[in-house]
This record gives structure tokens, C-alpha cells and sequence, in this order.
């Protein structure tokens, strides 16, 4: 059995791992896209590394782009297998998705304006310009072909192929995915752990034990920094509101991916609502995704946190309250730029690359009484990143420069993604380690990757690469 590392080597975006058994079948671990360079991405994508039309099928542990964004492209380049997952992971897919479908029309559409201005008078039979990777007609076939397994069933999906979802507690339908593959007379244990979420997190649960494997291939976005306590998050949060819209009277920008990000800080606001000690301000959750997906949440209470499940024992709705707005209309969000009253703005992307956020930030930035509230990963060549170097005083956005005199903070609680600590004591608690062979890092900057790899010899484990991309390894 080999396995190669397609994406995510030495860097945090477009996760693929191709696994080819003896046997000749061939499994993609996630099929992610390449995020956070605009269009210098393109290039990336397109170079998949393996064939789709012989692929035999896709294992998806999670619904974010970085991880399910190239799935429509496969199809469109004649892969027809089926792609298993969570059913929430499936439902969220089907949002996110099409979302990217639209994004990217809209990016390229951008783009071949630009070059057009750039090339007026083209070379006969020479085209400069691109096209999407996919539309929706492609999402909507490749959706035909998802497959739903809940957590903690092991089935087959070859005669010699076993595979079973443990809930990550990263995501709603995040999974570790533990593979079994017979091979020379003897079952060999591959588990991948996609992203592995918090182990306390306020809406979804803590990570749950996955079965022992031989080798595992494990994330490493944190893996050289730890988060702040839950509480000091949730006063964290509090104190930038006061200080910016009741002190400063001016409006709090939080960027949050639609998935996830929202709907957890849409609780804590709500959990301070019930308590008495949210300002009576206007919250707007301004994205039409972001409404859609807080609509599954609600599909799914029995995945969510017990403390979520406390809550709806007396509040209906912990995702809403009387001073809360789900925005759909590109009419209203637009309005939200030219209110001077103090307010919250809730909206996606959370790296700030693009959707209705970046006109948010881009109106507002210049304000001295505004806080940009950053609340997650932002991949280093992002506007988020880059908007948080210190001492930066103009900062370019839709091609213009803006000063910055907007306060720009950071509380990183809120991420998705368990620190060294969390994701090395949830290893050791599911695994004998002594019994792992070898430790595969991905999806981790390549610093961040060295630094974990420390600590995951630290805790015991032995045999521990960072692939780079396109390396291929006999197990």
C-alpha cells in the first residue's frame, strides 16, 4: 500500500492524500482547494497530482473548502465514485459548495476584466483569459454521488477496505477517518485525522477516542501555540464589545467563516444576551451562507454540545435573540456601511479574501471608533494576516490603499482547531503509542509542522516525517 501527500505538505490549505492499496483500489483523503493566494491559486488546483477518472473514491471528513472545495472539479474531470462522509458533513457541502461555485465565476469574472485591460490587442489564436474550475451544474452532479455513514459504524467499502467516522469535535460532521486495509495476510490501520477540534468548545462536543492504528497522518495548524482558557474567551469578547461600541461608539467587525466560526460566537452573544450583560446594540449576521448553515445546526442537536443541549431546555433558539439580524439581502448589507450607530457585523470570509466582510472592512477601516475582531486562523498571504502586522499603517483593499486607524485585536479561543496541547493529550488518550509505526504531519506551516513534530516526539511517538508535496510512501 503507498500513500501520497498531494496538498496541505508544509502548509495549511487544499488537503488530498491518495492512498493505493495492493489491491489496486484507489482512495483520496479529502480533496481540498488551494485558498488564500486569489488567483495564483488557479494554477495549483488544476495540477490535481492523479487522474480522476481512476480514482475510486473520495473519504471527506469535513465540509470546509480547504478540505471538499475540489470535489466539483473532480466530477467535472470525470471522476464518478462515491464520496463518503457525515450526513451534516453532506448538508453542508451541499451550502458550501455552491458558494464556491458563485465565488469563483465572480473572482474570474474579475480577472479576465483585468486582463483585458491589460491585453487590449491579443495575439491571434492567444487567450490569456480563464475559467472557473467549476459551476454549479458540476457541484450539483458531484453531490448525486455523496455517500452518509453516521459516527462510530465501521463499514466496508471494499472487500479489503473497512473504514469508520469518530466524531473531531472541529466541525458540525467533522470525523477522524480510520481506514483498515487488509494486506499481507494482516489488517493495516490508517487513521487520518483531518482537523481536530477543541477540547472544550462552546457548541460542539470535545473530540471523541478513534480505534488504534499503525499509522497515523495527523493535522498540525497549532501545533506550536496554545488558546486561551473558554472563560477569559467569552470575556474577551465582551470587553471588545464594550470598549468599541459603547465606550468608542463605533461598530465591531468580526470576520468568521459561515461554518462553524458564526454560530459559535452567535451563542456566546446569546449566552450574554440571556445573562443580562450583552449592550443593547444591533448584532447583524450579514451572509446569506451563514443564515443557511445556522439552519443545519439546527437540524442537528444530538451533535451539538451538552451545553448547547442545556440551553434549549429554556431557550428555543440558541442561535437568535431580539437584538440578533440574519441579513440575506445585498440591499440591507449594503446599508450596513453607510449606519453610524453602534453596532456588531458577524460576516464571512473569516480570512478576509473575499464576500461582503472585505466591503465591511474596506468602509470602515479608516474609522478611529471601529474594532476589526479577528477570531481564527488567517492563512499568512491573506488580507486577515496581513491586516494584523504590527505597526502597519496603510493597507491596500479592492485596489485601494486605506489607513488604518481602526483598532485590529485578536482572540483566538474561538478557533476550530485544538493547540499542541489539546491535539497531542487527545492522541495519547486514543492511541497506544508505542504501537503507531509511523506519524505523517501535514496540514501545518512548515515552522509550525517542526515545532509539533518536537512535541509529538516528546509524548512518545517515534518515526515522525513531514511529507513534502507529491512524496509518495511505501506503508
Amino acid at each position: 500500500m503507498k500513500v501520497q501527500f498531494l496538498g496541505a505538505t508544509r502548509e495549511v490549505t487544499g488537503s488530498k492524500h491518495l492512498i493505493t492499496t495492493d489491491s489496486g483500489h484507489t482512495i483520496l483523503l479529502d480533496c481540498g482547494m488551494y485558498q488564500g493566494k486569489g488567483m495564483e491559486t488557479d494554477a495549483a488546483n488544476r495540477d490535481l497530482g492523479f487522474d480522476p477518472k481512476k480514482l475510486d473514491c473520495v473519504v471527506l471528513s469535513h465540509a470546509h473548502i480547504d478540505h471538499s472545495g475540489l470535489i466539483p472539479y473532480i466530477y467535472k474531470m470525470g471522476f464518478r465514485g462515491d464520496i463518503y462522509c457525515t450526513p451534516a458533513t453532506r448538508d453542508l457541502c451541499t451550502l458550501m459548495l455552491t458558494d464556491t461555485a458563485f465565488i469563483q465565476e465572480q473572482d474570474v469574472r474579475t480577472y479576465n476584466k483585468k486582463i483585458d485591460r491589460q491585453h487590449p490587442h491579443k495575439e491571434k489564436g492567444k487567450t490569456y483569459k480563464i475559467e472557473p474550475l467549476y459551476n454549479q451544474h458540476d457541484v450539483d452532479g458531484a453531490m448525486r454521488h455523496f455517500v452518509t455513514y453516521s459516527y462510530d459504524r465501521r463499514f466496508r467499502l471494499f472487500d479489503d477496505v473497512l473504514l469508520t467516522f469518530t466524531n473531531s469535535g472541529h466541525m458540525l460532521g467533522g470525523a477522524i477517518c480510520s481506514l483498515e486495509v487488509y494486506e499481507e495476510g494482516r489488517w493495516k490501520r490508517i487513521c487520518y485525522t483531518g482537523d481536530i477540534g477543541r477540547k472544550h468548545c462552546h457548541i460542539l462536543p470535545s473530540p471523541q477516542l478513534f480505534p488504534q492504528c499503525d499509522y497515523l497522518i495527523c493535522e498540525s495548524t497549532y501545533g506550536d501555540r496554545l488558546h486561551d482558557e473558554e472563560l477569559v474567551t467569552e470575556e474577551n469578547l465582551l470587553g471588545v464589545v464594550e470598549d468599541t461600541c459603547v465606550y468608542r461608539k463605533g461598530q465591531l467587525l468580526i470576520p468568521a467563516f459561515s461554518v462553524g466560526r458564526t454560530q459559535e460566537i452567535v451563542y456566546v452573544l446569546n449566552q450574554l444576551y440571556n445573562d443580562g450583560r450583552l449592550p443593547h446594540i444591533p448584532v447583524y449576521v450579514d451572509s446569506p451562507m451563514s443564515t443557511n448553515a445556522t439552519q443545519i445546526f439546527r437540524l442537528y442537536p444530538d451533535e451539538l454540545s451538552e451545553e448547547v443541549r442545556d440551553t434549549l431546555r429554556f431557550d428555543a433558539d440558541p442561535f437568535g435573540f431580539n437584538t440578533l439580524r440574519y441579513i440575506t439581502d445585498i440591499r440591507e448589507s449594503k446599508a450596513l456601511n453607510h449606519k453610524d450607530e453602534p453596532c456588531i457585523i458577524i460576516s464571512a470570509s473569516g480570512m478576509l479574501e473575499a464576500g461582503r466582510i472585505k466591503h465591511h472592512v474596506a468602509n470602515h477601516i479608516s474609522d478611529p471608533r471601529c474594532t476589526i475582531l479577528i477570531v481564527g486562523y488567517c492563512e499568512p498571504t491573506t488580507l486577515g494576516a496581513r491586516i494584523q502586522q504590527p505597526g502597519l499603517q496603510w493597507i491596500s483593499i479592492f485596489g485601494l490603499d486605506r489607513k488604518i486607524k481602526a483598532q485590529i485585536t485578536k482572540i483566538e479561543g474561538f478557533s476550530g482547531h485544538g493547540d499542541y496541547q489539546e491535539m497531542i493529550e487527545y492522541l495519547t488518550r486514543s492511541l497506544q503509542v508505542k504501537d503507531v509505526q509511523r506519524v505523517f504531519v501535514v496540514h501545518g506551516e512548515a515552522q509550525t509542522a517542526e515545532t509539533y513534530k518536537g512535541h509529538l516526539h516528546d509524548a512518545g511517538f517515534q518515526n515522525i516525517s513531514i511529507p513534502e508535496k507529491g512524496e509518495m510512501v511505501e506503508l
